[in-house]
């Protein structure tokens, strides 16, 4: 059943038709007014369900009343939310965001501390 069509080329989320509501949410934030509208064509004619149209129209009025994009200019420098998710892959990263700060005091006396 190979005749699925793919368009997700033409839209502003590759994987926008595999997204949960939930997940687009957060994905729409980054996108501009002219990719929200594309969404919602390939919405109406596809899924068209009903809870992501009104997510979709509720994040467009919020851009008409003045609202940007999240992703971009505005995004602060640490923040990983790029519509691809590749700009810092974990692997690169040279911090891990969880790491103990450097020269944990308790950890590095232990050693000499228990010799008896």
């Amino acid at each position: 059943m190979s005749h699925h069509h793919h368009h997700d080329d033409s839209l502003p989320l590759p994987d926008y038709d595999h997204l949960a509501v939930g997940e687009l949410e957060h994905r729409i934030r980054a996108l501009d007014a002219h990719a929200l509208q594309d969404l919602v064509v390939h919405e109406r004619g596809h899924g068209n369900r009903a809870a992501v149209l009104q997510l979709l129209g509720a994040r467009l009025h919020q851009l008409g009343s003045g609202a940007q994009p999240t992703a971009g200019s505005s995004a602060p420098v640490g923040h990983s939310d790029t519509p691809h998710g590749s700009r810092v892959s974990p692997a690169t990263s040279p911090e891990p965001r969880h790491a103990p700060p450097h020269g944990n005091p308790a950890q590095a006396g232990r050693p000499k501390a228990n010799r008896g």
